[in-house]
């Protein structure tokens, strides 16, 4: 018997860690699965890699349980196959029979290789939602959970029809906020690509004639400044690409510490229009993802934990940890969601018809779907927004650096016709 640590999440929301004693991963999980604890992590203790899944029945090993395989599959695909699943089990399939006609299907060869341990998993006992936890880059939480209250409830297929509509609008949204993005981002590759021809072909040329008609005279302040930035990039081109690089790769680094992360949460929040869109496109993925998982008979106070896991920001994942920690005390949850100053007080309206009415689900839903809405709008008034932005953002850095080359021309003008 090996032994495993785990954090998982008890009936009453809260997160519990320990160890178990079990012979493999899966049957931990089960384990905890059957003293009510919802398992989130469970490694080996020896602080090794996860343990291989449990023996198949008759003796058989099965495949190696591995949740390293990477995101192997798009969000596109995923949403696909839990659409096809939800098909084949409305149909009257059993799992393990509509698992095999996934598998036979699968053209992705990596992903069809854990749609097989998942279903091994399976033919050993296992549920469906344990062998899914087992691959977590793949399936997250909320789709293990899920999946895990859909066998609760017997209504498998009525959850991941469910879910992959949810994945079907998460998608949506996702795409036509990349959209609003494509253009600052090409015309910010464009002003880069301007100005490095710039500063590395025609500068050294406009040098050299100021060396020759102005013969060591002081050049201007901004004609300084440009020249000495050109001779630094054409002198250290290695070096220059290092710190671009270095620089690159520290702000992605700073972004991910606690600080940095909530100074950037803060602005993406903040900046007008931008922020607006932000704070829209969060409440849209709150809303959807706590209904959803509400629909589908998660507690309410698991469902909360979740959809905090899954924000992406700091503010909003701080608010609903308050709102939990109140919930779990006995208040209602349009009380405590009405002090946040993240959620508007049309969003905590809902949610309190909701709970007087007991559609709580279905009204947090109806609000994710106004929402929904409200980011098209959005992303059509910043993209109106943003191309006279990087307009006069190119004009401002190239006029600069031509301005800067003239100004001694200028004196140059002067010295002939004196």
């Amino acid at each position: 018997m090996a032994k495993f640590k785990y954090t998982a999440i008890d009936a009453n929301g809260k997160q519990k860690t320990g160890t178990v004693e079990a012979a493999s991963q899966d049957e931990a999980s089960s384990k905890l699965s059957a003293s009510g604890l919802m398992p989130t992590k469970i490694t080996n203790a020896d602080g090794g890699a996860t343990a291989k899944a449990a023996s198949k029945k008759g003796g058989k090993k099965s495949k190696k349980s591995s949740g390293g395989f990477g995101k192997v599959i798009k969000g596109e695909e995923l949403t696909t196959f839990t659409r096809q699943l939800a098909t084949l089990l409305d149909a009257g399939l059993p799992l393990l029979r509509a698992l095999e006609v996934m598998i036979r299907q699968e053209k992705n060869a990596r992903f069809q290789a854990v749609l097989e341990q998942i279903a091994d998993q399976v033919k050993s006992g296992n549920s469906f939602s344990d062998g899914l936890a087992q691959h977590p880059k793949i399936f997250d939480r909320l789709f293990v959970n899920m999946v895990r209250a859909g066998e609760a409830g017997g209504v498998l297929d009525v959850v991941l029809a469910r879910l992959a509509g949810f994945m079907e609008k998460a998608l949506k949204t996702k795409k036509k906020v990349k959209a609003a993005m494509v253009y600052p981002i090409v015309v910010v590759g464009v002003a880069v690509s301007i100005v490095a021809l710039l500063m590395v072909v025609v500068v050294p040329k406009f040098q050299t004639i100021f060396d020759d008609m102005l013969e060591g005279a002081a050049l201007p302040g901004p004609t300084q400044l440009v020249v000495g930035v050109s001779n630094f990039m054409r002198e250290n081109i290695v070096l220059t690409i290092i710190i671009l690089v270095i620089g690159f790769f520290a702000s992605k680094f700073f972004m991910k510490t606690p600080f940095g992360s909530k100074m950037f949460n803060w602005l993406s929040i903040n900046t007008p229009k931008v922020g607006d869109l932000v704070r829209k496109v969060n409440i849209a993925r709150i809303t959807r993802t706590f209904g959803t998982l509400l629909s589908s008979g998660v507690p309410i106070l698991q469902s909360i934990t979740i959809t905090k896991d899954i924000t992406g920001n700091k503010f909003y994942e701080s608010a609903l940890t308050r709102i939990h920690d109140s919930v779990r005390d006995g208040e209602s949850l349009a009380a405590p969601m009405s002090r946040e100053t993240v959620f508007p007080n049309m969003v905590t309206s809902m949610v309190d018809v909701g709970e007087e009415t007991g559609e709580l689900a279905e009204m947090l839903n109806r609000v994710a779907d106004n929402y929904d809405e409200d980011v098209d709008n959005a992303v059509a008034g910043i993209t109106s927004i943003i191309e006279p932005v990087m307009i006069v953002f190119l004009a401002v850095v190239v006029g600069f650096i031509v301005i800067a080359l003239f100004l001694p021309i200028v004196e140059i003008i002067k010295q002939l016709t004196g």
